[in-house]
């Protein structure tokens, strides 16, 4: 009777206990989407100190995974991995890999890795298809800001089901991170680690509080989009087609301001 009565309470407390944000996904089939990476770095966009040569303003390739709550590839205020480090600082992606695919091993809280081509400047797009699953329809990923320290652009546990149903398309306007893993100011920056390390952070038009700083506008409120992605969802008469292509406006992401 006492086994019973403990048995019981202990159920009834594990039915309180808040559930993952991915538990509620009752889609009942696995579905692709097409993700596109935009990149709005231009010159007039930012003008400060923008990287004209040695090597000019671009993207690296985009790596990402589709996973469920278990799994952060990386998380804003929290300190970065050896595998975040090294892609955000020299845009390897060996290790990162390797972190991905031991915890798909280990907690199968992976359902894939995706990757896209690079941008060989700071306008422009890629593409590429990712599937997620109902237990796993979280999507995370990184794209390497070149030239910099450690500076990156990525979307963290994004969730693409709405209860019973996967989102039709979805649009982020993406804004610079910091790894906290290298200490420079600027684009071309020398290596010079950051000794301890310190979390991610997100870089904004004050913060980090220093006029050196290749983000610093002081005049601005906020930071205009220095990204964007957008991820459609495939019908089955879809897969496999080549990606659309987005037509940018001209002056899509200017800053009014007159800064040096």
């Amino acid at each position: 009777k006492v086994l019973w009565t403990v048995l019981v309470t202990m159920l009834g407390y594990a039915s309180s206990l808040p559930v993952g944000e991915d538990a509620l996904c009752t889609a009942e089939e696995l579905a692709k989407y097409r993700i596109i990476f935009i990149g709005k770095w231009s010159q007039t966009a930012f003008p400060k100190q923008y990287p004209l040569y040695r090597p000019p303003a671009q993207w690296s390739s985009l790596l990402g995974v589709t996973h469920s709550s278990d799994y952060s590839m990386w998380k804003k205020n929290e300190y970065a991995s050896n595998g975040v480090r090294d892609f955000a600082e020299k845009g390897e992606a060996w290790a990162l890999m390797k972190e991905i695919e031991e915890a798909g091993e280990k907690i199968q809280s992976v359902h894939g890795i995706f990757s896209a081509p690079a941008i060989s400047s700071g306008t422009g797009q890629t593409s590429t298809e990712l599937e997620v699953h109902p237990r796993h329809p979280l999507v995370s990923f990184v794209v390497r800001i070149v030239p910099s320290p450690d500076w990156f652009v990525g979307i963290d546990s994004l969730n693409l089901c709405e209860g019973g149903h996967w989102m039709e398309e979805v649009s982020v306007d993406l804004f610079p991170y910091d790894a906290g893993t290298d200490s420079g100011f600027t684009f071309s920056s020398p290596n010079f680690a950051t000794i301890p390390q310190d979390t991610v952070t997100e870089i904004t038009c004050s913060s980090p509080s220093h006029p050196a700083n290749s983000f610093y506008y002081p005049k601005l409120k906020i930071l205009p989009p220095i990204a964007q992605v957008t991820m459609v969802k495939l019908k089955k008469s879809q897969l496999g087609l080549s990606a659309p292509f987005i037509n940018l406006p001209a002056k899509s992401n200017e800053i009014i301001d007159t800064v040096s």
